[in-house]
């Protein structure tokens, strides 16, 4: 298991009141021993004037999973922090309603960097986007 610290879905989903992750209904909805997941409606809140899943909300919802799951990788958060430094999204379907569903998999959590696959699907399970994230590991300053 890579998850360095105890936490529940009903905690990470408070954690994020009051930001971008609630503004754009992004909900955290499951987790496995290596990977976490959440899912974000398409809606007025998250398509392009197309009516189609706007490309930065993707990149929202992937730099979302990405960035909880490598808070929850270490060890002593009270002295470190995970920051994202790169973000790609590569556009692959579009989605015109209902929810698209992220699962982000590390593919190496080190010492001072993280880096994430994160898929995103349509509810059907077609992929919509595929990202990959890297995450900087840094000392939290007073």
């Amino acid at each position: 298991m890579i998850w360095k610290q105890e936490f529940t879905l009903e905690g990470l989903n408070n954690f994020s009141q009051n930001t971008l992750v609630e503004h754009l209904g992004i909900e955290i909805t499951a987790h496995t021993d290596n990977s976490l997941t959440g899912r974000m409606p398409v809606d007025h809140r998250t398509v392009q004037p197309m009516r189609v899943l706007h490309g930065g909300a993707s990149a929202a919802l992937a730099e979302t999973l990405g960035s909880i799951a490598s808070v929850l990788c270490i060890q002593d958060p009270s002295r470190h922090t995970a920051v994202g430094i790169e973000l790609n999204a590569s556009h692959l379907r579009s989605a015109r309603k209902g929810f698209v569903l992220g699962t982000a998999k590390a593919i190496r959590i080190g010492r001072r960097v993280h880096v994430w696959q994160i898929d995103i699907t349509d509810e059907a399970g077609k992929l919509v986007c595929v990202s990959r994230l890297t995450m900087a590991i840094v000392e939290i300053k007073n």
